[in-house]
């Protein structure tokens, strides 16, 4: 199964969340999900504009740092949308956890296609956990990668939680 095609399952499900953008308020350039179990989901998006120098150093670098399977080509924003919708599809009510505010808007602003127009999703809940004195970079085997710092919010949330 690829990355786009959803969790091999169709119960609910926990998914933490990553992204990385251009700087504060910038244009979203990847994002990651990863379930509690199952296939991951990972995108780079596509972009045009200047990058900001802090992200063409410590980020942009690091976008093809995964595992070969889930190496994403520069998708146009709608692609990632739809392979978004795609993923999320056979869940019936995802859940999506998130360490920082702004990955929840990101992955917001994300489903919306045009005014007034989304892809198609299940109802989702979103937890945001703030967590003073964890950092996802610093747990992370990529700091700054989508995947990889979703990873090490997934392994901390289920470690605090257990």
């Amino acid at each position: 199964m690829d990355k786009a095609s959803g969790p091999a399952n169709s119960r609910a499900m926990r998914y933490f969340l990553d992204t990385e953008f251009n700087g504060f308020g910038g244009a979203l350039l990847s994002l990651a999900l990863v379930p509690d179990h199952g296939e991951e989901f990972y995108v780079i998006l596509d972009y045009a504009d200047p990058i900001h120098p802090w992200v063409a150093r410590h980020v942009v670098p690091f976008f093809d740092h995964v595992p070969v399977g889930m190496q994403s080509e520069r998708l146009e924003r709608r692609a990632a949308a739809d392979a978004l919708s795609a993923y999320l599809a056979p869940d019936r009510s995802p859940e999506i956890v998130a360490d920082w505010p702004e990955d929840i808007a990101q992955m917001c602003m994300l489903l919306l296609t045009g005014p007034g127009d989304m892809v198609p999703i299940p109802g989702i809940a979103f937890r945001l956990y703030p967590m003073p004195g964890f950092s996802t970079v610093d747990n992370s085997k990529v700091p700054h990668n989508a995947l990889h710092d979703a990873r090490a919010l997934r392994d901390h949330v289920c470690n605090m939680l257990e």
